[in-house]
């Protein structure tokens, strides 16, 4: 999570390849959604202003629709190592050093993502239970919780393997979607 690569060079191994194409698309749904939720504030903005009748609930389905986006994004950023840029600190380091950092934050972000899944599969439970709803619009919360649930389970899993990935770059001595960079 040392380097980050511009090209997003594509896993050659078949494990890889399934995971980047899954991650790209749920990018790309995150990315929809957050330009939905774009359009939802400008409608509710200019309904406001010119009808005085904002879109009811605007804020809960924004709320809802960042979080959604925000989970959608997050197994693509580990993919390509985005998600922890630490250049300013590991730049000047030697290669196996970034390599050993990437290992460590993965581990750490692995255990911070299976806690978060289980957790959260408890939480969705209870507003199930209760048929929590949210305060303008009644709209039952818990009903986020399963495609938020399936999505950390894929970060969690992405997450294993960019682990396995940093594993075999150490013994290899370079990163593998880096072109050119040996140390």
């Amino acid at each position: 999570m040392s380097e980050l690569s511009t090209e997003h060079a594509r896993p050659a191994d078949p494990v890889g390849r399934v995971l980047y194409s899954i991650a790209k698309w749920l990018a790309i749904f995150g990315g929809l959604v957050l330009c939905a939720m774009a359009l939802l504030t400008s409608v509710s903005v200019v309904g406001r202003s010119v009808f005085l009748q904002p879109v009811p609930g605007d804020f809960e389905l924004v709320a809802i629709g960042t979080g959604l986006a925000v989970f959608a994004f997050l197994p693509w950023c580990q993919l390509v190592r985005g998600n922890v840029l630490v250049d300013f600190f590991m730049s000047a380091a030697p290669l196996g050093l970034r390599i050993f950092a990437d290992i460590v934050g993965g581990l750490v972000y692995l255990l911070i993502a299976a806690l978060l899944t289980w957790r959260m599969y408890f939480g969705g439970w209870d507003m199930y239970e209760y048929n929590e709803l949210s305060m303008t619009i009644n709209f039952p919360r818990w009903t986020t919780f399963p495609i938020s649930i399936l999505m950390m389970g894929f970060l969690t899993v992405v997450i294993v393997y960019t682990i396995g990935r940093s594993i075999a770059e150490m013994r290899a001595g370079r990163y593998f979607d880096t072109p050119g960079d040996a140390g």
